[in-house]
């Protein structure tokens, strides 16, 4: 059970666009647009994905209780309810949970970002390209590339990635402007240097 009680949180409610993914595949959240706001991004722990696909789909309309990070335009799910009354709670993480056994395949992905993508703390995870491509990055070395993950950046990736019936992602190992232009992402460490004094 999550220690915040969400009746206690401000509710916000959209109608779900589509659902996003994380590296293994697992849905982590998904886009939803209101009346007054596009492209709300919302954060869902992967262990809500059962009760997420059970109950919702692309279209339907839902009212999402959450905390907001400071450093993110994000709301990090703790309930999600649907029109038809069916709520959908963080009950904390399910240890005996497993990854799905999706088969992983080198990817290139490339375009526009459209929205930036988070954790739930607030911190770059990562982009939603314009064809609705989800580009993974770990949160240090998002950090590092943020400029390229910002809304509007032109991105080229390369990495492995699964696709599943609720669309298509990439955990970059690579990244750059365009495909010509592609770096490794992680840093190699520096070699230790060799001290000749301590061997003579």
């Amino acid at each position: 059970m999550h220690w915040i009680d969400p009746d206690c949180l401000p509710e916000v409610k959209g109608t779900v666009e589509r659902f996003l993914l994380n590296p293994h595949g697992e849905i982590d959240g998904f886009v939803m647009n209101s009346e007054t706001q596009a492209s709300i991004l919302v954060h869902t722990p992967p262990h809500m994905e059962t009760g997420l696909t059970r109950h919702v789909k692309a279209g339907d309309v839902v009212s999402v209780r959450g905390v907001r990070p400071r450093k993110a335009d994000l709301i990090a799910a703790v309930a999600v309810t649907t029109t038809n009354g069916a709520s959908i709670m963080d009950q904390g993480p399910d240890h005996d949970r497993e990854h799905p056994k999706l088969e992983k395949r080198e990817m290139s992905a490339g375009g526009t970002v459209r929205l930036s993508l988070f954790g739930p703390k607030g911190e770059l995870r990562g982009a939603l390209l314009a064809d609705d491509t989800v580009i993974r990055i770990g949160p240090k070395e998002a950090e590092r590339v943020g400029k390229l993950l910002a809304p509007n950046a032109r991105i080229a990736v390369r990495g492995d990635g699964v696709e599943t019936k609720h669309g298509r992602v990439v955990h970059a190992k690579e990244i750059g402007t365009c495909s010509n232009d592609l770096r490794p992402i992680k840093q190699a460490k520096p070699k230790p240097k060799f001290d000749q004094a301590a061997h003579v």
